[in-house]
């Protein structure tokens, strides 16, 4: 059985805790799309941790995780990521390759650095990991697949080939030093020994895995709002974030997909630029992201202050809808405890007109945010395990966004650990 794991807002949902709780049910974990420019907090019997390019089921001795052909590769990154797992206590994870998976370049983070520094106040907001250059040239067809890196004669006239275009860029529109093709295939080469244990013909193995019954899960990165076609475009990111593209991303039939999970925030945050309707500011949105998450809300990836706001359920309906979802995770209900009431976001106001309906960005920019407040429960929930023991108060505000996400809520997230966790 195949089941994906998605974010229904901006990423920041929490998916880290709910993946690896799902992960251990599962024989293979595997990201499908992103690089190591957003990560996934894990807090388990080993400590705190950030991933960013490794999936969440690197925890679990019995796992099989996987990095897909759709994942931006950082070589150098993954071995890193996996070293710092080792130093710290964690036995080696069962990891495996994409052989169509395509390497983030040095020049990509670069590239994604200096524009980003071009654009100055008109920015997106990126992480600098090179995500943007990286599917461009994906796309652009200049890009390298991992399986390139064993022809060498191909590969030392396809460098060549890429560093002509790429330093027209560097030299005239950045001004910055020029890339030595010499240096760079010299660079692939010490790629092509570091991944080279890892290596797999990913779809041919997922195959035989369905067809053993295996559970498989798919993690996605970010979430739906940062989709490329369906988000808030331009300030979006530029690999599909929705589960269907976990069938391109894995390289499986899409009707295996049957279960999708959406994570859904019991308010709502981001890190970067772009439209945010229920933001809040100042001291009341201070107050929330110092209690939000565990140890405050921060991004994973960047440790930048999210931006804060209420429960938009305009845009979480969107976000999952838009991914198929068939069941949602409502994570950090516990941080909600200290507030007298709790404003949820249930309409916009554009132009004049109350809508439901999540519009596109240029009506998104003039969206205003229509609010109902319930109830707060003024009380700490952490340690609740079954529904019913929940406060009256708090019941209520879950059952108020299930019926907004028209998606049953059938996990309750009260806490940062692994098992603070409610099933319904």
């Amino acid at each position: 059985m195949v089941r994906a794991i998605v974010g229904a807002n901006c990423g920041d949902e929490g998916k880290g805790k709910i993946t690896d709780m799902l992960a251990k049910e599962s024989d293979i974990v595997i990201r499908f799309q992103g690089g190591s420019n957003a990560g996934h907090t894990i807090i388990n019997n080993y400590g705190k941790f950030a991933l960013h390019l490794l999936p969440s089921g690197v925890f679990y001795g019995h796992i099989t995780n996987i990095i897909g052909n759709g994942v931006a590769l950082n070589i150098p990154y993954l071995l890193e990521e996996l070293k710092s797992l080792e130093d710290r206590g964690v036995p080696a994870p069962h990891i495996l390759v994409s052989d169509r998976a395509q390497i983030m370049m040095p020049y990509h983070i670069l590239q994604d650095t200096y524009e980003e520094a071009r654009l100055a106040g008109k920015s997106f907001g990126s992480t600098k990991s090179g995500i943007a250059p990286f599917y461009s040239d994906k796309y652009a067809k200049i890009g390298f697949q991992v399986s390139e890196l064993y022809d060498k004669e191909a590969l030392k006239e396809k460098v060549e080939r890429v560093c002509e275009i790429k330093n027209v860029l560097f030299e005239h529109l950045y001004h910055k030093p020029l890339i030595d093709p010499e240096e760079l295939y010299e660079t692939l080469l010490s790629y092509a020994d570091m991944v080279k244990p890892y290596i797999c013909d990913v779809s041919a193995y997922l195959h035989q895995a369905m067809k053993e019954g295996k559970n498989i899960l798919l993690e996605g990165q970010l979430g739906s709002l940062k989709d490329p076609d369906h988000g808030i475009y331009p300030m979006v990111t530029s690999s599909s974030t929705l589960a269907a593209y976990g069938a391109i991303g894995a390289g499986i039939p899409p009707y295996e997909i049957r279960q999708i999970t959406a994570v859904v925030k019991a308010y709502s945050s981001a890190v970067g630029a772009g439209a945010f309707v229920s933001e809040i500011f100042g001291d009341e949105a201070d107050e929330l992201r110092r209690r939000g998450g565990d140890g405050g809300e921060f991004g994973a990836t960047t440790g930048r202050p999210r931006r804060m706001g209420w429960f938009d359920a305009v845009a979480s309906r969107y976000g999952c809808r838009i991914q198929g979802a068939t069941e949602a995770a409502l994570t950090v209900l516990d941080v909600l405890g200290y507030l007298d009431e709790l404003p949820v976001c249930v309409g916009y106001e554009i132009d004049g007109q109350v809508t439901r309906d999540f519009p596109t960005t240029d009506k998104l920019n003039r969206a205003v945010p229509v609010y109902e407040k319930l109830p707060g429960w003024k009380c700490d929930i952490r340690g609740i395990r079954r529904y019913e023991e929940l406060p009256e108060n708090c019941r209520r505000y879950v059952e108020f966004i299930e019926k907004e996400l028209e998606v049953p809520v059938t996990m309750v997230s009260n806490g940062p650990g692994r098992d603070d966790i409610i099933m319904r």
